[in-house]
This record gives C-alpha cells, structure tokens and sequence, in this order.
C-alpha cells in the first residue's frame, strides 16, 4: 500500500559506456545478471521500494547511457535528483580517469548542491584490476562521496550501495521532505544539511 511509503526518491546512475551501469541495477531491481546486455541508448527507468532503518521508500532509477553520442539527453534527467551513483570498472583505468568529467556534469546540471553521491568501483569478481581499493576510496573522500567495490555479476556490494546510498539521503532531510511541502526548496532547507565530508562508507569485509 502506498501510504506506508516515506518517499519518492530519484536515483542517477552514471559513467562511462561499458562499466556495468545497467548490469548493477538489473542486479538490484529484478536480481539477474545479463554477460551479454547491450549498451543503454538514451535512458532505461526502473522503480523499486527500499526499507531502510524501518523507513520504506520508493526508488525511481534512472539509467543513462555512457556514450559521447547520449550526453545532450542527459541535462533533463540530472534534474530534481536526490542521489548518484557514479560507476567505473576496476579493470580498465580510463573509466576512473573519466570521473572528475562526469562530477563537473553533476555541478553543471544537478539542480540541488546537497544531493548524496556513491561511487562504486565494478567488477570485482575479475581478476584483472587496473586500479586499488584504496585509489577509488581517496578519490570518493576527497569529493566526499560514499564508496564501495561491487560485482554485479556475484552481487558483492549491490545491495549495500543502494542501502547506504538511500541512508545517507533519509539522514538529510532537506533532501527529501521538501518534495511533500513544495516544489521549491529554500535555501535555509538547504544549509540545514550539514554539508561536509560524508559520514561513513560501506565496505566490503
């Protein structure tokens, strides 16, 4: 029933073509795993309902596509969401150098500054890794951003980023009780967040 519904809230997932976007969330959303899936072409949608610390909310997943050729339907997509997940693959270091790329568009077009960013590092399950743990931690701390190791393939982490990813945005709630009183946010919402460096990271054990 809906009324058992805290909120609706709209995740991103972005990065570049090939790192596993699609993959993680077929793994989150219908838990199956495609080797063989296609790119996006434009943006896939999908929504499911998290409870978190007892709190249910609905999630309104949107996937979008990696490719240069893709990058003037995203604007219209980045706006009104309140978390991010930002996906490279741990075996190939240019879709890690891409990240800051990927961050600027976030400022550019993100209509909100205190939405909840997850970065994930895909496809642990490989056994030829380009980059550490540790280079995709450093980099999530400096832009105070969650961080996990995932592999949709095995499932490790997936579960996990979207858990904390939609912890952390419940923790702010300029982020999302704002949706039930107005379309608007004020700005005295906005600097009640607390804004700074994040408070934990997920990792795996």
């Amino acid at each position: 029933m809906t009324e058992d519904i805290l909120t609706t809230l709209k995740i991103l997932i972005i990065g570049e073509s090939g790192v596993g976007k699609s993959s993680l969330l077929l793994r989150f959303t219908d838990d199956t795993f495609d080797p063989e899936i296609g790119a996006t072409i434009g943006v896939d949608f999908k929504v499911k309902t998290l409870a978190v610390d007892g709190n249910r909310a609905k999630l309104a997943i949107w996937d979008t596509a990696g490719q240069e050729r893709f990058r003037t339907l995203t604007p219209s997509y980045y706006r009104g969401a309140q978390g991010v997940i930002l996906v490279y693959d741990v075996t190939r270091r240019e879709t890690f150098a891409k990240l800051d790329n990927w961050l600027n568009e976030l400022d550019t077009y993100c209509t909100r500054n205190d939405l909840v960013k997850m970065l994930v590092g895909n496809k642990i399950d490989k056994v030829n890794h380009e980059l550490e743990r540790e280079e995709g931690l450093k980099f999530a701390r400096k832009h105070s951003m969650l961080f996990i190791e995932a592999s949709a393939k095995t499932r490790d982490g997936v579960q996990c980023a979207f858990e904390e990813l939609v912890e952390k945005i419940l923790q702010t709630p300029g982020l999302w009780e704002s949706v039930h009183k107005t379309r608007g946010v004020a700005l005295s919402e906005l600097s009640e967040t607390g804004q700074g460096g994040c408070g934990a990271y997920c990792s795996l054990l």
